[in-house]
């Protein structure tokens, strides 16, 4: 019998000692002058915090790994001794059985637990290696079935998981619509949300150019102003507004303007009068025509205001209306829009202005980053406006149930839409990186995991194949 092979008999062994001659003399070596030491680089933030590269051929270690190999070694050392004990019960008790009939018994169970124990052993020794490295088939289960069983695995997670089933009948249950809104309701972690955003965008703003984003902002005004065509969409608008009536009210601000414009203006009105006037008129003509002209201007512009039905009100609509229907409609009218609205495209103002927008919201995400959190602890700033609006948000989903519901929907349509997605994408990856694992070691990081447990296999056979192998000899017994 052949005791169980230790887990570590296939680690690599030392180099031979006898290899290396260490009274051999190297030839002696030039003289040359060492040169300076190079100077060793400071290292860098990134190369200090960087973690250390992980070998995608090998499965990830174990965090206990040594006390997990103790432990499945000493466990081994258990059921290897109990099957040893078991085959020198048998060699006794077959040695004094002719003096001792009842040792019959005693030779059953023994001889019953050697082969239950044998046989367990090549079981479970065989899902991880060859037993005694004979190449017996179905053996070395792991290491020769690897991509299988990734790709099994992968498929147990996609559709046992990963399924729309599970996750959207998890989802219900949790109610995360109700437990995220209770969570932002609470001031801190509103305050919390709020720093972590500000200081994610403001962050972000740093590390992109400014050239880059004021050139995309440039480009995008530009792009989206020059696809929509000015003309008809200030003719609708026109049309809209003439539509309510709401156009008059201008007119009527006009009057009022022009009203007061005429009266805190008569003084400039009389010398223009005189001005053009000949120079034989007598000054008291020139008053009396300034004060018709005067009279005659407010009484229009009265009765204009007063009257809804006015004449010039309707030559009014009828300019506002005429104007929108070109505007819509008149190619010449389109082309002479889009001519001006290009000539101010290419002003040097437009890229001006896209650079002072970007330089606003960095200086403003800089601002809600660092002193606003400060002043959110009093209760003032940005970021404390930010906070307050996610506690109302918070308190608003709670207090309305069907709100309460819709998150909850919105929540669960989101994930059920990216497990639907990215189910069989999880279920590659996990079939790819087990593929892409070396099998000894892949064979060897799963024995370590569950070989601690599968060594109660052989116990329970040796034990279990022992009182079979004694009560069929007991019942052999009684039948003669």
């Amino acid at each position: 019998m052949s005791q169980d092979p230790s887990p570590a008999a296939s680690a690599a062994a030392p180099p031979d000692a006898d290899a290396i001659d260490p009274s051999a003399e190297a030839p002696p070596a030039p003289a040359v002058e060492a040169p300076a030491p190079a100077p060793v680089p400071a290292p860098t933030p990134s190369s200090r915090s960087a973690p250390p590269s992980h070998d995608p051929r090998v499965p990830p270690p174990i965090a206990d790994e040594a006390e997990k190999q103790q432990a499945l070694e000493r466990m081994q050392r258990r059921a290897t001794g109990l099957l040893i004990a078991a085959g020198v019960l048998f060699l006794v008790a077959r040695w004094f059985e002719s003096r001792h009939a009842w040792l019959g018994y005693v030779r059953a169970f023994a001889e019953a637990a050697m082969v239950g124990g044998l046989a367990d052993w090549f079981a479970v020794t065989a899902l991880f290696r060859r037993p005694l490295g004979l190449p017996i088939p179905h053996t070395a289960i792991v290491p020769t079935r690897k991509d299988r069983i990734g790709r099994s695995l992968g498929l147990f997670v996609q559709r046992n998981f990963l399924s729309p089933e599970v996750v959207g009948a998890k989802l219900r249950a949790a109610k995360v619509g109700e437990k995220a809104a209770r969570w932002l309701a609470e001031p801190r972690h509103a305050r919390m949300v709020a720093r972590q955003v500000a200081t994610g965008l403001s962050g972000a703003a740093e590390v992109l150019r400014d050239e880059d984003v004021q050139g995309f902002v440039e480009r995008s005004l530009v792009s989206r102003a020059r696809r929509v065509q000015v003309a008809p969409v200030i003719g609708r608008a026109l049309t809209l507004l003439t539509a309510g009536g709401r156009h008059q009210e201008l007119l009527d601000e006009a009057l009022r303007l022009a009203s007061r414009l005429v009266s805190e203006n008569e003084e400039l009105i009389r010398d223009r009068i005189a001005a053009e006037a000949p120079w034989w008129m007598p000054g008291a003509v020139e008053d009396r025509i300034h004060e018709k002209v005067v009279a005659a201007v407010e009484r229009t512009l009265q009765d204009v205001a007063a009257n809804p039905e006015h004449e010039l009100r309707e030559r009014f609509d009828e300019a506002v209306r005429g104007f929108a229907e070109r505007l819509r409609t008149r190619p010449e009218t389109i082309a002479r829009a889009e001519a001006i609205k290009e000539d101010m495209l290419a002003h040097p103002a437009v890229r001006d202005y896209a650079a002072t927008v970007w330089s606003d919201v960095k200086s403003a995400l800089g601002r809600y980053a660092t002193a606003d959190v400060e002043a959110a602890e009093d209760g003032q700033g940005a970021l404390a406006a930010v906070e307050r609006g996610l506690v109302s948000l918070g308190n608003a989903i709670l207090a309305d149930p069907a709100l309460t519901a819709k998150v909850d929907a919105w929540v669960l349509d989101a994930a059920l839409f990216a497990v639907e997605q990215y189910r069989s994408e999880v279920s590659a990856l996990i079939e790819s990186t087990v593929a892409g694992w070396d099998p000894d070691v892949t064979s060897r990081r799963i024995e370590i995991q569950i070989g601690r447990d599968l060594q109660f296999i052989r116990i329970n056979g040796t034990l279990v194949g022992g009182l079979v192998g004694l009560v069929l000899y007991t019942v052999g017994r009684l039948m003669e």
